[in-house]
């Protein structure tokens, strides 16, 4: 076996492959770019070796500084991870050619799948499925308009070499297709170092279902059942979950063999995804396409993981080495159900912008230690991956993701309420983030029904995230804890500042309030550790004191996990998808707090403010211009995506304080307008 590898990566995915190579006895080496000097790959790993500046055009997809640090640490195998070089058939080469073997498929197949357009045509030739377009190479903008005429609109426009989201642009019309060509060009030459393009019809209400592959280099070519990745925002996935609630036994068999057709096709071996994309209106199981074969590891290849038993990170590092798959097709079987939600650095009640910055604090809800899942359990349990710390930075550099956060239990229905609990307890501040939304869809009927489809989001939260509705019954539960958590705070800061009144036993015990939560007022009564609400007796027992981040609250055989922030007016309660802003005030504060003078808000309607910390691309109009409502005025890049920002009324340009190239703050002030 090797003795030692280098993994060409970095965060939650080096961090994921070092945990398999330390249990198989591997020694490792982390490369490193200066944003991510002190990050948890480079402490985890045996070895460390710098490459560069923090831009990965600088640094991870500089093939020859990998290469290089390879040599000098004498590994024996490069491991790429997802991303960066881990499609790259020059990149596998060249590690061929130096004489260290590349963990993952050989050149020629890289070769002929990575290429969304030739592996299009291949695909064609084998007799898969294809969705209806043009993959041949697109000229400018106007060949691309003409092509989307004929196609038909709604039209998909995707960078060639794209993948994670990146570079992908739906178009409803022609103005669509001429604003937006350029941008997806521009972010698949950004990403990929590749800025061909190829143009398909947008199938709607479609489903996202991917079968993961492993094939060795002797001949054996497996399918191990397949994964729904429907949840997603702007074609980037956000939950994944193994099997499919769409999926039954004959629809996977078919999928799964056409998945090993087209990867024996072209000689494959290790790992790799082959991605479909089903009319979620048909029910005959007939009506799936090929979209593309992703020649890595899947950033979501945990949830195959807990319902195969099978580590996917070992078995490509055994094929490297030229061992041949351990078992049979017959052999692969479904355990329970698996679900996965990324948790971004990114904010959902600000329209999923990204964010950045230092984690302030992050705890993870307890973790099983990413274990694969125990045979013959019934308890469900959770596995964290991540490649982030308490006092790290996110940066604007790479990818949000912060975590993936993975449940299994015995059924669907426990794996999802598993997530919802261990949502409540992930511990996150410091930048904005998604897990409030991600609890909200655990939540969601439609997607507990199993009725997924690529448009969820959008569909279902039209006008954006406002955190996930509360019932009167949950609304109630928090007043009766907020009055609890008051109560005990002003205890403790009365036995702090020794200024109780000589009635101590009544200060201690009893206590009156009144809790203004999701704007309506509750009378809540403290007494010897009792609760309750408008005169509703509450069983509630809280272990917590000041300063705690985190109360399990227990109402009887219910556990309600709530992250609390404890600001200068007022408490912050987050718990099942919202956070809510609670004051709680005594009898007389009460009375008297409706006498005072609301706060108006400064008007802004004026002013146009960057959204995300990022990098100015372009100004898109002059001082002294009028511009229309829905008119771009500016492109800000972050995470390596444009983002155009646009007039919202008509105005005049009066003044523009930023220009390309400068990198500016969240709420930034870009331009100022005039009526």
């Amino acid at each position: 076996m090797f003795k030692k590898i280098l993994i060409a990566n970095r965060g939650e995915i080096a961090c994921r492959v070092m945990r398999t190579a330390k249990k198989m006895g591997i020694a490792t080496v982390a490369v490193y770019s200066d944003a991510d000097a002190r990050s948890p790959h480079v402490l985890m790993a045996d070895e460390a070796v710098r490459l560069g500046p923090a831009p990965a055009s600088e640094s991870y997809l500089k093939a020859e500084l990998i290469l290089d640090a390879a040599k000098a640490t004498g590994v024996d195998a490069i491991h790429p991870g997802y991303g960066f070089l881990s499609e790259r058939e020059s990149f596998a080469r060249a590690c061929a050619d130096a004489g260290v073997a590349f963990i993952g498929p050989p050149p020629n197949a890289i070769a002929a799948m990575g290429d969304k357009i030739e592996s299009k045509k291949l695909a064609r030739e084998a007799g898969v499925n294809v969705v209806p377009g043009f993959v041949g190479e697109i000229r400018d903008t106007e060949h691309a308009v003409e092509i989307s005429n004929d196609i038909g609109y709604p039209v998909m426009m995707k960078a060639s070499a794209g993948g994670g989201g990146k570079g992908m642009r739906l178009a409803w019309s022609e103005k669509d297709v001429r604003e937006g060509f350029e941008a997806t060009k521009r972010e698949g030459l950004a990403s990929f170092g590749d800025d061909r393009v190829f143009i398909e019809k947008f199938i709607e209400s479609p489903r996202h279902i991917e079968i993961q592959v492993l094939a060795d280099k002797h001949g054996n070519t497996l399918y191990l059942n397949e994964r729904e990745c429907s949840i997603q925002r702007r074609h980037q996935k956000v939950v994944e979950e193994a099997p499919s609630p769409f999926v039954d036994d004959a629809m996977r068999r078919k999928m799964g063999e056409q998945a090993v057709a087209l990867a024996q096709a072209v000689g494959y071996y290790s790992a790799g995804t082959v991605e479909l994309i089903v009319s979620g209106a048909d029910t005959t199981g007939e009506s799936f396409y090929f979209l593309e074969m992703n020649t890595r590891l899947q950033v979501e290849h945990p949830v195959t993981e807990a319902i195969t038993g099978i580590d996917l990170v070992e078995q490509m590092i055994r094929v490297a080495y030229g061992e041949k798959l351990p078992f049979t097709q017959d052999d692969i079987q479904i355990n329970g159900w698996a679900i996965e939600n990324r948790v971004y650095a990114e904010d959902p009640y600000r329209n999923f912008l990204p964010s950045t910055g230092r984690l302030v604090r992050y705890r993870t809800p307890d973790a099983a230690a990413h274990q694969q899942p125990v045979e013959n359990t019934d308890s469900a349990y959770i596995r964290v991956d991540d490649g982030v710390a308490e006092g790290g930075e996110v940066s604007m550099f790479y990818d949000p993701m912060i975590a993936k956060l993975v449940t299994w239990a015995p059924t669907r229905e426990e794996a999802i309420d598993a997530q919802i609990g261990a949502l409540d307890r992930f511990e996150l501040e410091g930048l904005g983030n998604n897990v409030d939304f991600l609890s909200a869809v655990m939540q969601h009927q439609r997607f507990r029904d199993g009725n997924l489809s690529t448009g969820f989001i959008a569909e279902e939260y039209p006008e954006g995230f406002q955190g996930a509705p509360a019932d009167a019954e949950l609304t109630e539960r928090l007043a009766a804890l907020a009055g609890l958590l008051a109560s005990i705070e002003t205890a403790r800061n009365g036995m702090i500042d020794g200024q109780l009144s000589p009635r101590l036993d009544e200060t201690l015990t009893r206590r009156d309030w009144v809790v203004r939560i999701d704007g309506s007022d509750h009378q809540v009564a403290v007494k010897d550790g009792a609760v309750e609400v408008g005169g509703k007796p509450f069983d509630i027992d809280a272990d917590w004191l000041p300063g705690r981040k985190l109360v399990e609250a227990k109402f009887g055989d219910d556990v309600l996990a709530v992250r609390v922030d404890r600001r200068r007016t007022d408490w912050r309660l987050t718990t099942r998808g919202a956070s809510h802003s609670v004051r709680v005030l005594s009898l007389r504060i009460a009375e008297l707090a409706g006498h005072m003078i609301e706060k108006e808000a400064p008007d802004l309607s004026k002013l146009l403010l960057c959204p995300m910390p990022g990098l100015v691309t372009r100004i898109e109009v002059a001082q002294g211009d009028t511009v229309e409502a829905g008119q771009p005025l500016a492109v800000v890049e972050a995470m390596k995506m444009e983002n155009i920002l646009r007039a919202e009324k008509t105005a005049v340009v009066k003044s523009i304080n930023a220009a390309p190239g400068d990198s500016l703050a969240v709420d930034a002030v870009i331009m100022e307008f005039e009526d």
